[in-house]
């Protein structure tokens, strides 16, 4: 078997001091933290698609990444290739996860008779590579929005055989990643969405698209996965409106066909950035409906209102979102999964490292800072303190139901209440988190 990353030795942590530009400076796997490892903690995946599959190419120009396993004589060769130079790349970077569709780890073919034979003999593959490297599958998906049969969406689909074509792809990827042991299953609905309300039947597409989830959820069952279904929200992009548009909508959804206790989120930093959100909203908001199933970490750029997919770098930002996830219990099936691109200029397969290294030394060092936080206590105390009068007998009363709006007319009236606004200190607690993240 070639070695594709032989310029690269097995990436290692090596302290902050280091200069190895192939080495950790904070992501040290075995240490220690709230009684879980960091790995543990952070349970970080490579994506398949944009790490392997991605050519380089974008709107205005054509490929700029020659991959040695993009060389091969038949699409089934170039697979296996892929397969052999991915598994290299997540050893030696020192990953316990991956994440792929469907079509990134197997040839698509010319029929759905060619798809689901294509795909059988890529999940073998992917089975000997698992048992041989230890690498685990973090969550799989089904690819149903590049193939042009999708420009219409898929279970949205004004066509119902382009929905079940949709649903031949989700029914193998369901199989495959529970044969792989997978944690997840991951829903996104790129096309699930339209261009124009002109002709677009609104509650005709949603009916659709919540019978499609249902029939997830029964095939789950069905087949006895037991790990977590996940949707994944975004506003647009491929289509103007997507109706998985942010964590909210996607929870009024779920409410609307009843899966709000079956289907959990995963989301994307620049996903949050793209609905208008900060990427700390999204998973607040997500952790306090207790959907949060697992994180795509990246980041957007502010400037630009589109999708760029890059490596996280900013520990400001993953602080806060890594504080919001352990609050909540930390991840539980879920990780963060690095949905991330290189740049195009960035040609080389030692930059694929570079990019994963840095952002598993910025998850590691928000880790830490987010667990200085929860091991202090004093943010959460000073938003105990805020709320504290709701455990008093008329807020707990309010909240149980014992009050209408007569009978707080009548208290306010009775006591002559004159209740006084108080500093929500909004910069002190700014100062107090830079204290934590720059100490």
């Amino acid at each position: 078997m070639s070695e594709f990353f032989k310029t690269v030795p097995v990436v290692k942590y090596e302290g902050a001091d280091s200069s190895n530009p192939f080495a950790f400076k904070h992501y040290d796997a075995n240490k220690m933290l709230m009684g879980k490892t960091m790995a543990e903690h952070l349970r970080v995946a490579v994506c398949y698609w944009h790490t392997f599959c991605w050519q380089g190419s974008d709107v205005f120009g054509a490929n700029t990444f020659d991959r040695p396993w993009f060389k091969a004589a038949s699409e089934m060769e170039a697979a296996k290739l892929k397969t052999d130079a991915a598994f290299e790349f997540f050893t030696k970077l020192g990953v316990p996860y991956y994440s792929f569709h469907d079509v990134d780890v197997s040839p698509e073919g010319r029929s759905i008779k060619e798809y689901i034979n294509n795909f059988a003999q890529m999940v073998d593959v992917l089975q000997a590579k698992q048992e041989a490297t230890g690498i685990k599958l973090l969550w799989g998906t089904a690819n149903a929005f590049s193939n042009p049969r999708y420009m219409s969406g898929a279970a949205s689909n004004p066509n119902p055989e382009i929905f079940a074509y949709a649903a031949t792809q989700v029914f193998h990827a369901m199989n495959a990643t529970k044969a792989l042991k997978g944690e997840n299953y991951v829903l996104w609905g790129g096309r699930e969405g339209y261009e124009t309300l002109l002709n677009t039947d609104l509650k005709r597409e949603r009916a659709q698209l919540g019978r499609f989830m249902q029939m997830v959820v029964e095939h789950k069952y069905k087949i006895g996965f037991e790990g977590t279904l996940l949707i994944e929200p975004k506003p647009a992009e491929p289509t103007k409106h997507q109706y998985d548009y942010d964590t909210a909508t996607v929870y009024g959804f779920l409410k609307e066909f009843g899966l709000e206790k079956e289907i959990k989120v995963n989301i994307e930093a620049n996903h949050a950035t793209l609905a208008g959100h900060s990427f700390h909203h999204e998973i607040a908001t997500a952790c306090s409906l207790g959907i949060l199933g697992s994180v795509d970490a990246n980041q957007g750029d502010a400037q630009l209102g589109w999708d760029t997919d890059q490596f996280p770098t900013s520990v400001e930002e993953y602080t806060l979102v890594t504080y919001e996830i352990l609050k909540s219990g930390g991840f539980k099936t879920g990780g963060y999964m690095f949905d991330t691109k290189l740049r195009r200029q960035s040609m080389d397969l030692e930059d694929l490292f570079h990019g994963h290294i840095g952002a598993m030394d910025t998850l590691a060092l928000s880790l830490e800072r987010a667990v200085k936080m929860i091991e202090d206590e004093k943010l959460a105390n000073i938003v105990d303190q805020r709320y504290a009068k709701w455990n008093d007998s008329l807020g707990a009363d309010i909240l149980a139901g014992k009050h209408t709006l007569q009978d707080l007319a009548a208290y306010a009236e009775k006591n002559n209440i004159d209740p006084q606004p108080v500093s929500g200190r909004q910069e002190m607690l700014e100062n107090m988190v830079n204290g934590y993240i720059f100490k």
